[in-house]
């Protein structure tokens, strides 16, 4: 462990629990507030882990003194979780609980001045007055039907834009007989019926209203007629849409496809709308996902994240931004703005850009980007020569969150977190960092210390591949443990400092396990080339990057053996190495993996996503505006599908030639297979076919399916469950057993 992580949590131990003022707030029936739970040993478990109380979603009050925040509790006996809301000086403090509601609340925003709050609580939007850490009397300003998902206001307070939802082209059978309201079926003619753990008989919708006329019950719909998502599902929200400063335009991120086309593209645009006029004007048309629009604090900029290439999940994340221009207008006018000068910010940039946010002066752009394995906050000036500042240094081991505030003397308020504790509110400034909330600390402190390692492996080709190892508390070289491989899903994606409340890291070490992350092909924090090793690779060097790693650890005099573990890709990745490693691992257990590529592509949903990285798409070239890839001649409604089973293309060919289905033959490792009834990324029959396979090849097995979950496990007593059997599995065939007598 570095050592001023090591000298920034013995400062949180001796801070201790800050107590929460406003004690006397009567909580309300189902309040569930933070936990008591008492820890003896010094040893993290599954339901130490479920006890901790999740901070998220902080805002700066408009006077920059105080952070508006909430943090959801949990009950593993009432199997739900409550999220309540609390204030705390940006100096450091005592934080102050606002509510103690039975129901949780969410998207929790300051009006103009600091005076009123406004949030989401059973669907609808309330606001209260604020003064002095306290509530006032609420007041509920909408009743909106189908419920209130997400919400903006605007700069002058007096207009309401919401994220609700509309009937999709779905039919269910009271579409065409009324009388069947009881009848329960789906019936489609196109694809994209069903989406992540849903079936689509609602898209999201963005809806603006006035806040002057009374309680909001309809507002008008952006998208008009047009039959489009907005947000794009199923995980975008408000941020993909923004108020101008003046509040005469939103801009706004929208995939205007639908049916197959909108299955099989990532073509996501950015456009600038008009409330006035209903005008709309379109600022980028070719490529891949543009997202997350934003404007400059003067208006004259608008700065965005963007993808190049259509079909491609996993392309460089490029931070864009554009100048515009305003015609003449009178006042309460607007009409269509001219976008002029597109540029890309990050164009000599290494990594990918996320979470960006415009500095107060308008001259500069903060955004977070994996920089090496740790998520670090940069800023880049906009006009003149392109020079990127770091403001987190590189020997500080922990993931920084989007700044959601940054003060005049340039210190920046964010979130971060390690492998060793969740999300905290901190303040950064010339790479020094300032703790302000100690959430958790009652409860950690009370853990025993472990060490974490970064090893820079040598690869089969030559390369270095960062792979974080931790050690059990108490660690003994002396003495024998057994260890576990982190097979990433994705397959793009990063093994950082982040936490995770179900693949914890920290909780599989306290267990007395060594925790070997390696940063395989694939992952996105060592620039494009190293992501883009492993499209249409799936069987090749990453998997190579997985034995290198599980060879090197089992070769420590200390390690007795290795599992290999992952979900989604990660649990590919443990189907295909169980067909391959003859005895490198121990013991297996994959959570919603993919076992056979070829049915896998027939039933998963976002089909952009197998198409490319099956093999597909990026051996052809794009023409501007085309959807699929020219050269493979295998054409559907109009789509170029190279990445399919039926495609001729070579990569695809090779793809499904070498599915983990297809080698169950060598298959004689113990291997847990787990999976969500509800996940319609990757089906459910995924896991059985798995665990069929393995039964009927003799291989010692076991399968658990949560039938209400979806590509996570998100219910409380589901969770202790899965963390049970997970631990179980893994002490059964890599620790010694006792011996029946």
């Amino acid at each position: 462990m570095p050592m001023n992580k090591r000298v920034l949590l013995s400062m949180m131990a001796l801070l201790g629990l800050l107590a929460c003022k406003n004690s006397q707030m009567k909580p309300q029936q189902g309040y569930i507030g933070p936990s008591d739970i008492e820890i003896t040993d010094g040893r993290m478990t599954p339901e130490v882990l479920l006890s901790l109380g999740r901070l998220s979603d902080p805002q700066l009050s408009p006077d920059g003194k105080t952070i508006l925040y909430g943090v959801s509790y949990t009950s593993i006996q009432d199997n739900r979780s409550v999220r309540n809301l609390y204030v705390i000086p940006v100096a450091g403090g005592a934080p102050t609980a606002l509510t103690k509601d039975g129901k949780s609340i969410s998207a929790a925003k300051w009006n103009a001045d600091g005076s009123a709050v406004y949030f989401l609580q059973g669907g609808q939007l309330w606001k209260a007055p604020y003064k002095a850490g306290k509530l006032g009397k609420r007041e509920q300003l909408t009743d909106v039907e189908k419920g209130i998902d997400d919400y903006a206001i605007s700069p002058d307070g007096n207009q309401l834009m919401y994220v609700s939802s509309i009937h999709s082209a779905v039919e269910v059978p009271s579409d065409t007989d009324p009388m069947l309201d009881k009848a329960s079926a789906y019936a489609t003619e196109d694809l994209m019926y069903r989406h992540w753990d849903h079936w689509v008989t609602d898209i999201p919708r963005t809806f603006i209203a006035p806040l002057a006329n009374g309680i909001v019950k309809e507002g008008m719909d952006i998208l008009g007629e047009e039959p489009y998502q907005l947000p794009n599902g199923p995980f975008g929200g408000i941020e993909q849409l923004a108020w101008s400063p003046d509040g005469r335009y939103i801009a706004y991120s929208c995939k205007k496809l639908t049916g197959k086309q909108y299955a099989f593209s990532t073509n996501t645009g950015i456009y600038i709308y008009c409330p006035l006029t209903g005008e709309t004007t379109q600022v980028t048309f070719d490529g891949g996902y543009d997202t997350n629009p934003v404007w400059s604090p003067d208006g004259s900029r608008l700065a965005w994240l963007s993808m190049p290439r259509d079909g491609y999940e996993a392309d460089k994340v490029r931070l864009m931004v554009a100048d515009v221009v305003y015609q003449e207008e009178g006042e309460g006018q607007c009409s269509n703005p001219e976008v002029l000068d597109i540029r890309d910010l990050t164009e000599n940039f290494k990594y990918n850009a996320d979470g960006p946010v415009w500095a107060q002066d308008s001259k500069s752009i903060y955004f977070n980007a994996l920089t090496e394995g740790i998520q670090s906050i940069w800023s880049v000036v906009v006009d003149g020569e392109t020079d990127f500042f770091r403001h987190t240094a590189d020997n500080l081991w922990f993931d920084f969150g989007s700044p959601f505030g940054i003060l005049q003397d340039g210190t920046i308020l964010t979130t971060y977190m390690s492998m060793d504790f969740p999300t905290e509110l901190v303040a950064v400034n010339d790479n020094s960092i300032q703790q302000i909330t100690f959430e958790n600390e009652h409860i950690l402190s009370k853990l025993e210390k472990h060490e974490t390692e970064a090893r820079w492996l040598n690869t089969v080709d030559g390369e270095k591949m960062l792979t974080w190892v931790l050690y059990p508390p108490r660690f003994d070289s002396s003495k024998s443990y057994p260890a576990i491989e982190i097979c990433l899903g994705g397959p793009q994606g990063t093994l950082s400092q982040g936490w995770s409340y179900r693949w914890n890291y920290l909780l599989m070490c306290h267990q007395d396990y060594v925790v070997v992350l390696p940063n395989r092909r694939g992952t996105t924090a060592f620039g494009q080339p190293w992501c883009e090793e492993i499209s249409g690779d799936y069987i090749g060097l990453n998997m190579q990057d997985y034995l290198t790693a599980a060879k090197a650890i089992k070769a420590e005099p200390y390690v007795s053996g290795v599992a290999a573990c992952g979900a989604s890709y990660g649990g590919y990745s443990v189907y295909y190495l169980a067909g391959i490693h003859k005895d490198v691992y121990d013991c297996f257990i994959a959570h919603a993996g993919i076992f056979n590529e070829e049915h896998m592509y027939m039933e998963t949903e976002e089909m952009w996503f197998p198409n490319w990285d099956n093999g597909g798409l990026q051996e052809y070239a794009y023409e501007p505006g085309q959807i699929g890839a020219k050269g493979d001649g295998v054409t559907f409604g109009g789509m170029q599908q190279a990445g399919s089973p039926w495609s001729s293309a070579p990569k695809a060919k090779r793809h499904y030639d070498n599915s983990p289905h297809k080698l169950v033959k060598n298959w004689h490792t113990p291997i847990l297979c787990i999976h969500g009834g509800m996940d319609f990324r990757v089906p459910y029959d995924e896991g059985m076919a798995a665990f069929n396979a393995a039964q009927m090849m003799g291989v010692p097995s076991k399968l658990i399916v949560f039938p209400e979950e979806n590509h996570w496990i998100l219910k409380p007593q589901n969770a202790l469950y899965w963390h049970r059997s997970y631990f179980g599995w893994l002490d059964r065939w890599m620790k010694p057993q006792p011996q029946e007598e």
